[in-house]
């Protein structure tokens, strides 16, 4: 049988368990048709780039199967339907990718980089990114250029 990647996008205001229904309900047409559901994946609530029917944030969830087309025409003809779902697209793939997703390895990524300290202010000692020489901000480092230097000493005199 043939390989697809499917994901799709639920409502914000969706709860978690109505996303989770929805993702069985679509588990349930791929099994009757014959095939399965090898993986699924949901990456939680994220935002949009752009604004689709009203909304700035979706649930997304990733769905790897190993199903007819038939299954797949039935999927996305009952997504059509839904009023949770924003958008979808399924792709058919030569494999499937076993382990976590690009999503999922990212979204781990991310969360060491919390637990290590923050942003990168926060290792190197300064607080702003053009803090480069350990000062604070542009009046805390005294002048910047000859001339400035020059302004200075006709002033003390």
């Amino acid at each position: 049988m043939p390989l697809y990647e499917h994901v799709f996008l639920a409502r914000q205001d969706a709860s978690t368990q109505q996303v989770d229904e929805l993702t069985a309900q679509m588990t349930g047409i791929v099994e009757q048709a014959g095939g399965k559901v090898t993986k699924t994946e949901s990456w939680g609530v994220r935002s949009l780039t752009y604004r689709m029917n009203k909304n700035r944030k979706a649930h997304f969830v990733l769905m790897n199967l190993d199903a007819p087309s038939s299954a797949i025409s039935e999927i996305e003809r009952q997504e059509r339907i839904s009023e949770d779902v924003i958008r979808y697209l399924t792709v058919r793939v030569e494999e499937l990718e076993e382990g976590p997703s690009a999503m999922m390895r990212k979204a781990d990524r991310d969360r060491e980089r919390d637990d290590r300290g923050g942003f990168r202010g926060d290792r190197e000692g300064g607080g702003f990114r053009g803090d480069r020489d350990g000062g604070g901000f542009r009046g805390d480092r005294g002048p910047r250029r000859p001339r400035d230097e020059e302004a200075a000493a006709a002033t003390e005199e």
